[in-house]
């Protein structure tokens, strides 16, 4: 079935250059892009949805704290707190 699709300027002669370096047609770059589109695109997870909880930050210091430049002061906190608690617990029996 033809189509005709109006491209700009700028992806007529990336794809003229894609076309050349592969020695294959505009017409089954334009097939290859689309197929490849449309199967990415059938309701499939990406991998990144599918391990988003894993990713990020794996602390309680704030998003914005500079990390780096406060580790000293955020591993003192972390182990007087931890310490603070066996103090409490130990109190209390």
């Amino acid at each position: 079935m033809p189509l005709t699709v109006r491209l700009p300027g700028r992806v007529e002669l990336e794809l003229a250059e894609y076309c050349v370096k592969r020695r294959i047609t505009k017409c089954e770059a334009v097939k290859q892009a689309l197929m490849e589109f449309l199967s990415a695109n059938t309701g499939k997870p990406s991998a990144y949805d599918l391990g988003k909880d894993l990713f990020g930050p794996h602390t309680d210091a704030a998003s914005t704290e500079d990390i780096a430049r406060h580790s000293g002061r955020l591993l003192r906190e972390y182990f007087r707190g931890k310490k603070g608690n066996k103090r409490k617990a130990m109190g209390a029996k």
